[in-house]
């Protein structure tokens, strides 16, 4: 494990983003985790977040002209990057509304016109649906997506097979990044306890989806 995902994983627990317990997600399974990424706002540490989405940008070596960050989650945590990386140089950022404006500036987006190479930036990947609408959302525009980050790849299996949603999105030329992912957190004794891992565990050899 890379230092910036240890610490990514530490300020997670500390901030209660990362929960360990019995949890429903909206897929219906029964989780040992949960991911909360709005937890970071409340415990104040976007700083520090954002100097960890950094250092998985430099450490993947993503280039890209502008963020767009997916309803709702991806709007902090594209900002939060977007900022964190304008002291070398302007990143634009767009975002999309749950609900079409008819008034005012009016539309599903806000910000800037998407254009150039794109980073979708979202909280976590677990079936790959929302960053399927956020490319349905981009595909009018003149783009090219260089690849989807997230802060956490659940790696479960995604909408068409039982591949991992990761690489049913890499296979249809979407490149996924994650700051860490479900292999990670399970290889992270240090930080989370025995008891979790194993929990962990049994739930990734029920629910992890297939690798290529």
């Amino acid at each position: 494990m890379k230092g910036f995902q240890e610490k990514f994983l530490k300020l997670a627990i500390e901030a209660k983003a990362l929960k360990f317990g019995k949890y429903v997600l909206k897929s219906g399974r029964n989780s040992p985790y949960f991911f909360n990424a709005s937890a970071f706002l409340e415990h104040g540490s976007l700083k520090s977040l954002s100097q960890i989405m950094v250092e998985k940008v430099n450490d993947a070596n993503l280039k890209f002209d502008m963020i767009f960050g997916p309803a709702y989650k991806g709007i902090f945590l594209g900002t939060l990057l977007a900022n964190e990386m304008s002291s070398k140089r302007k990143i634009p950022v767009c975002f999309n509304r749950k609900e079409i404006k008819d008034h005012g500036e009016g539309g599903s987006l806000i910000g800037a016109s998407p254009k150039g190479k794109i980073l979708i930036v979202d909280d976590v990947l677990s079936s790959g649906l929302a960053i399927r609408e956020s490319i349905e959302i981009l595909k009018p525009f003149d783009t090219e997506i260089v690849g989807v980050l997230v802060a956490l790849n659940r790696q479960e299996r995604g909408q068409e097979s039982d591949q991992m949603a990761a690489e049913e999105l890499r296979e249809s030329g979407i490149p996924i990044f994650e700051i860490v992912s479900l292999d990670d957190m399970i290889g992270s004794k240090n930080v989370i306890s025995n008891k979790d891992l194993e929990l962990m565990n049994e739930y990734r050899k029920n629910y992890r989806g297939a690798d290529v």
